[in-house]
């Protein structure tokens, strides 16, 4: 073997050796373990569920938000079909504007941010942390067509991204 490849084996092996040191260092010094997690938050902030559930785990309330009659059912039906736990439909007590609006409180922040995709994100959020269960309510709104298909909904929680806490919230764990 030449010299000069000699030499170019012991370059590569100490670069080797330094790129690992740097890496073994890198995770041993790691300040953000806890990151997306509820350590370091106030003791009297909630936890906000940021899971995904699967469809058949979340619980909605459907209401009507506009005048025509019987659109609660429809679409409670079609979120039943689509395997949802459907616990009350009903009229809201005033009508609404928006595409939709999603009442949760913070055991329900993964299953509304769930719920946007079957609005292409065209659902208004309202937050309330004084809110104890894990159901959302679904307010169908006067810009209401209808709900996404199964491939729309896939496409629109790619651009949603993950489920973020509220403020006033503690991320909880993701499963």
């Amino acid at each position: 073997m030449s010299f000069a490849r000699v030499r170019a084996l012991v370059v590569l092996g100490l670069l080797a050796v330094v790129a690992l040191v740097f890496v073994i260092i890198a995770v041993v010094r790691d300040t953000q373990s806890n990151a997306g997690t509820a350590a370091g938050c106030s003791k009297d902030w909630p936890v906000a569920d940021l899971t995904l559930h699967e469809p058949k785990d979340i619980k909605i309330n459907v209401y009507n938000g506009t005048d025509e009659a019987g659109l609660a059912g429809t679409v409670a039906d079609d979120f039943r079909n689509r395997k949802f736990q459907v616990k009350k439909e009903g009229n809201a007590p005033k009508a609404v504007d928006e595409v939709a609006v999603l009442r949760f409180g913070p055991k329900a922040v993964g299953s509304a941010h769930l719920l946007k995709a079957y609005f292409l994100d065209n659902a208004k959020p309202e937050f309330d942390i004084k809110r104890k269960d894990d159901t959302v309510d679904v307010v169908l709104g006067n810009g209401f067509q209808q709900l996404a298909t199964t491939t729309e909904v896939n496409q629109s929680l790619g651009d949603l991204g993950s489920p973020v806490a509220p403020a006033g919230t503690c991320p909880g764990p993701l499963k």
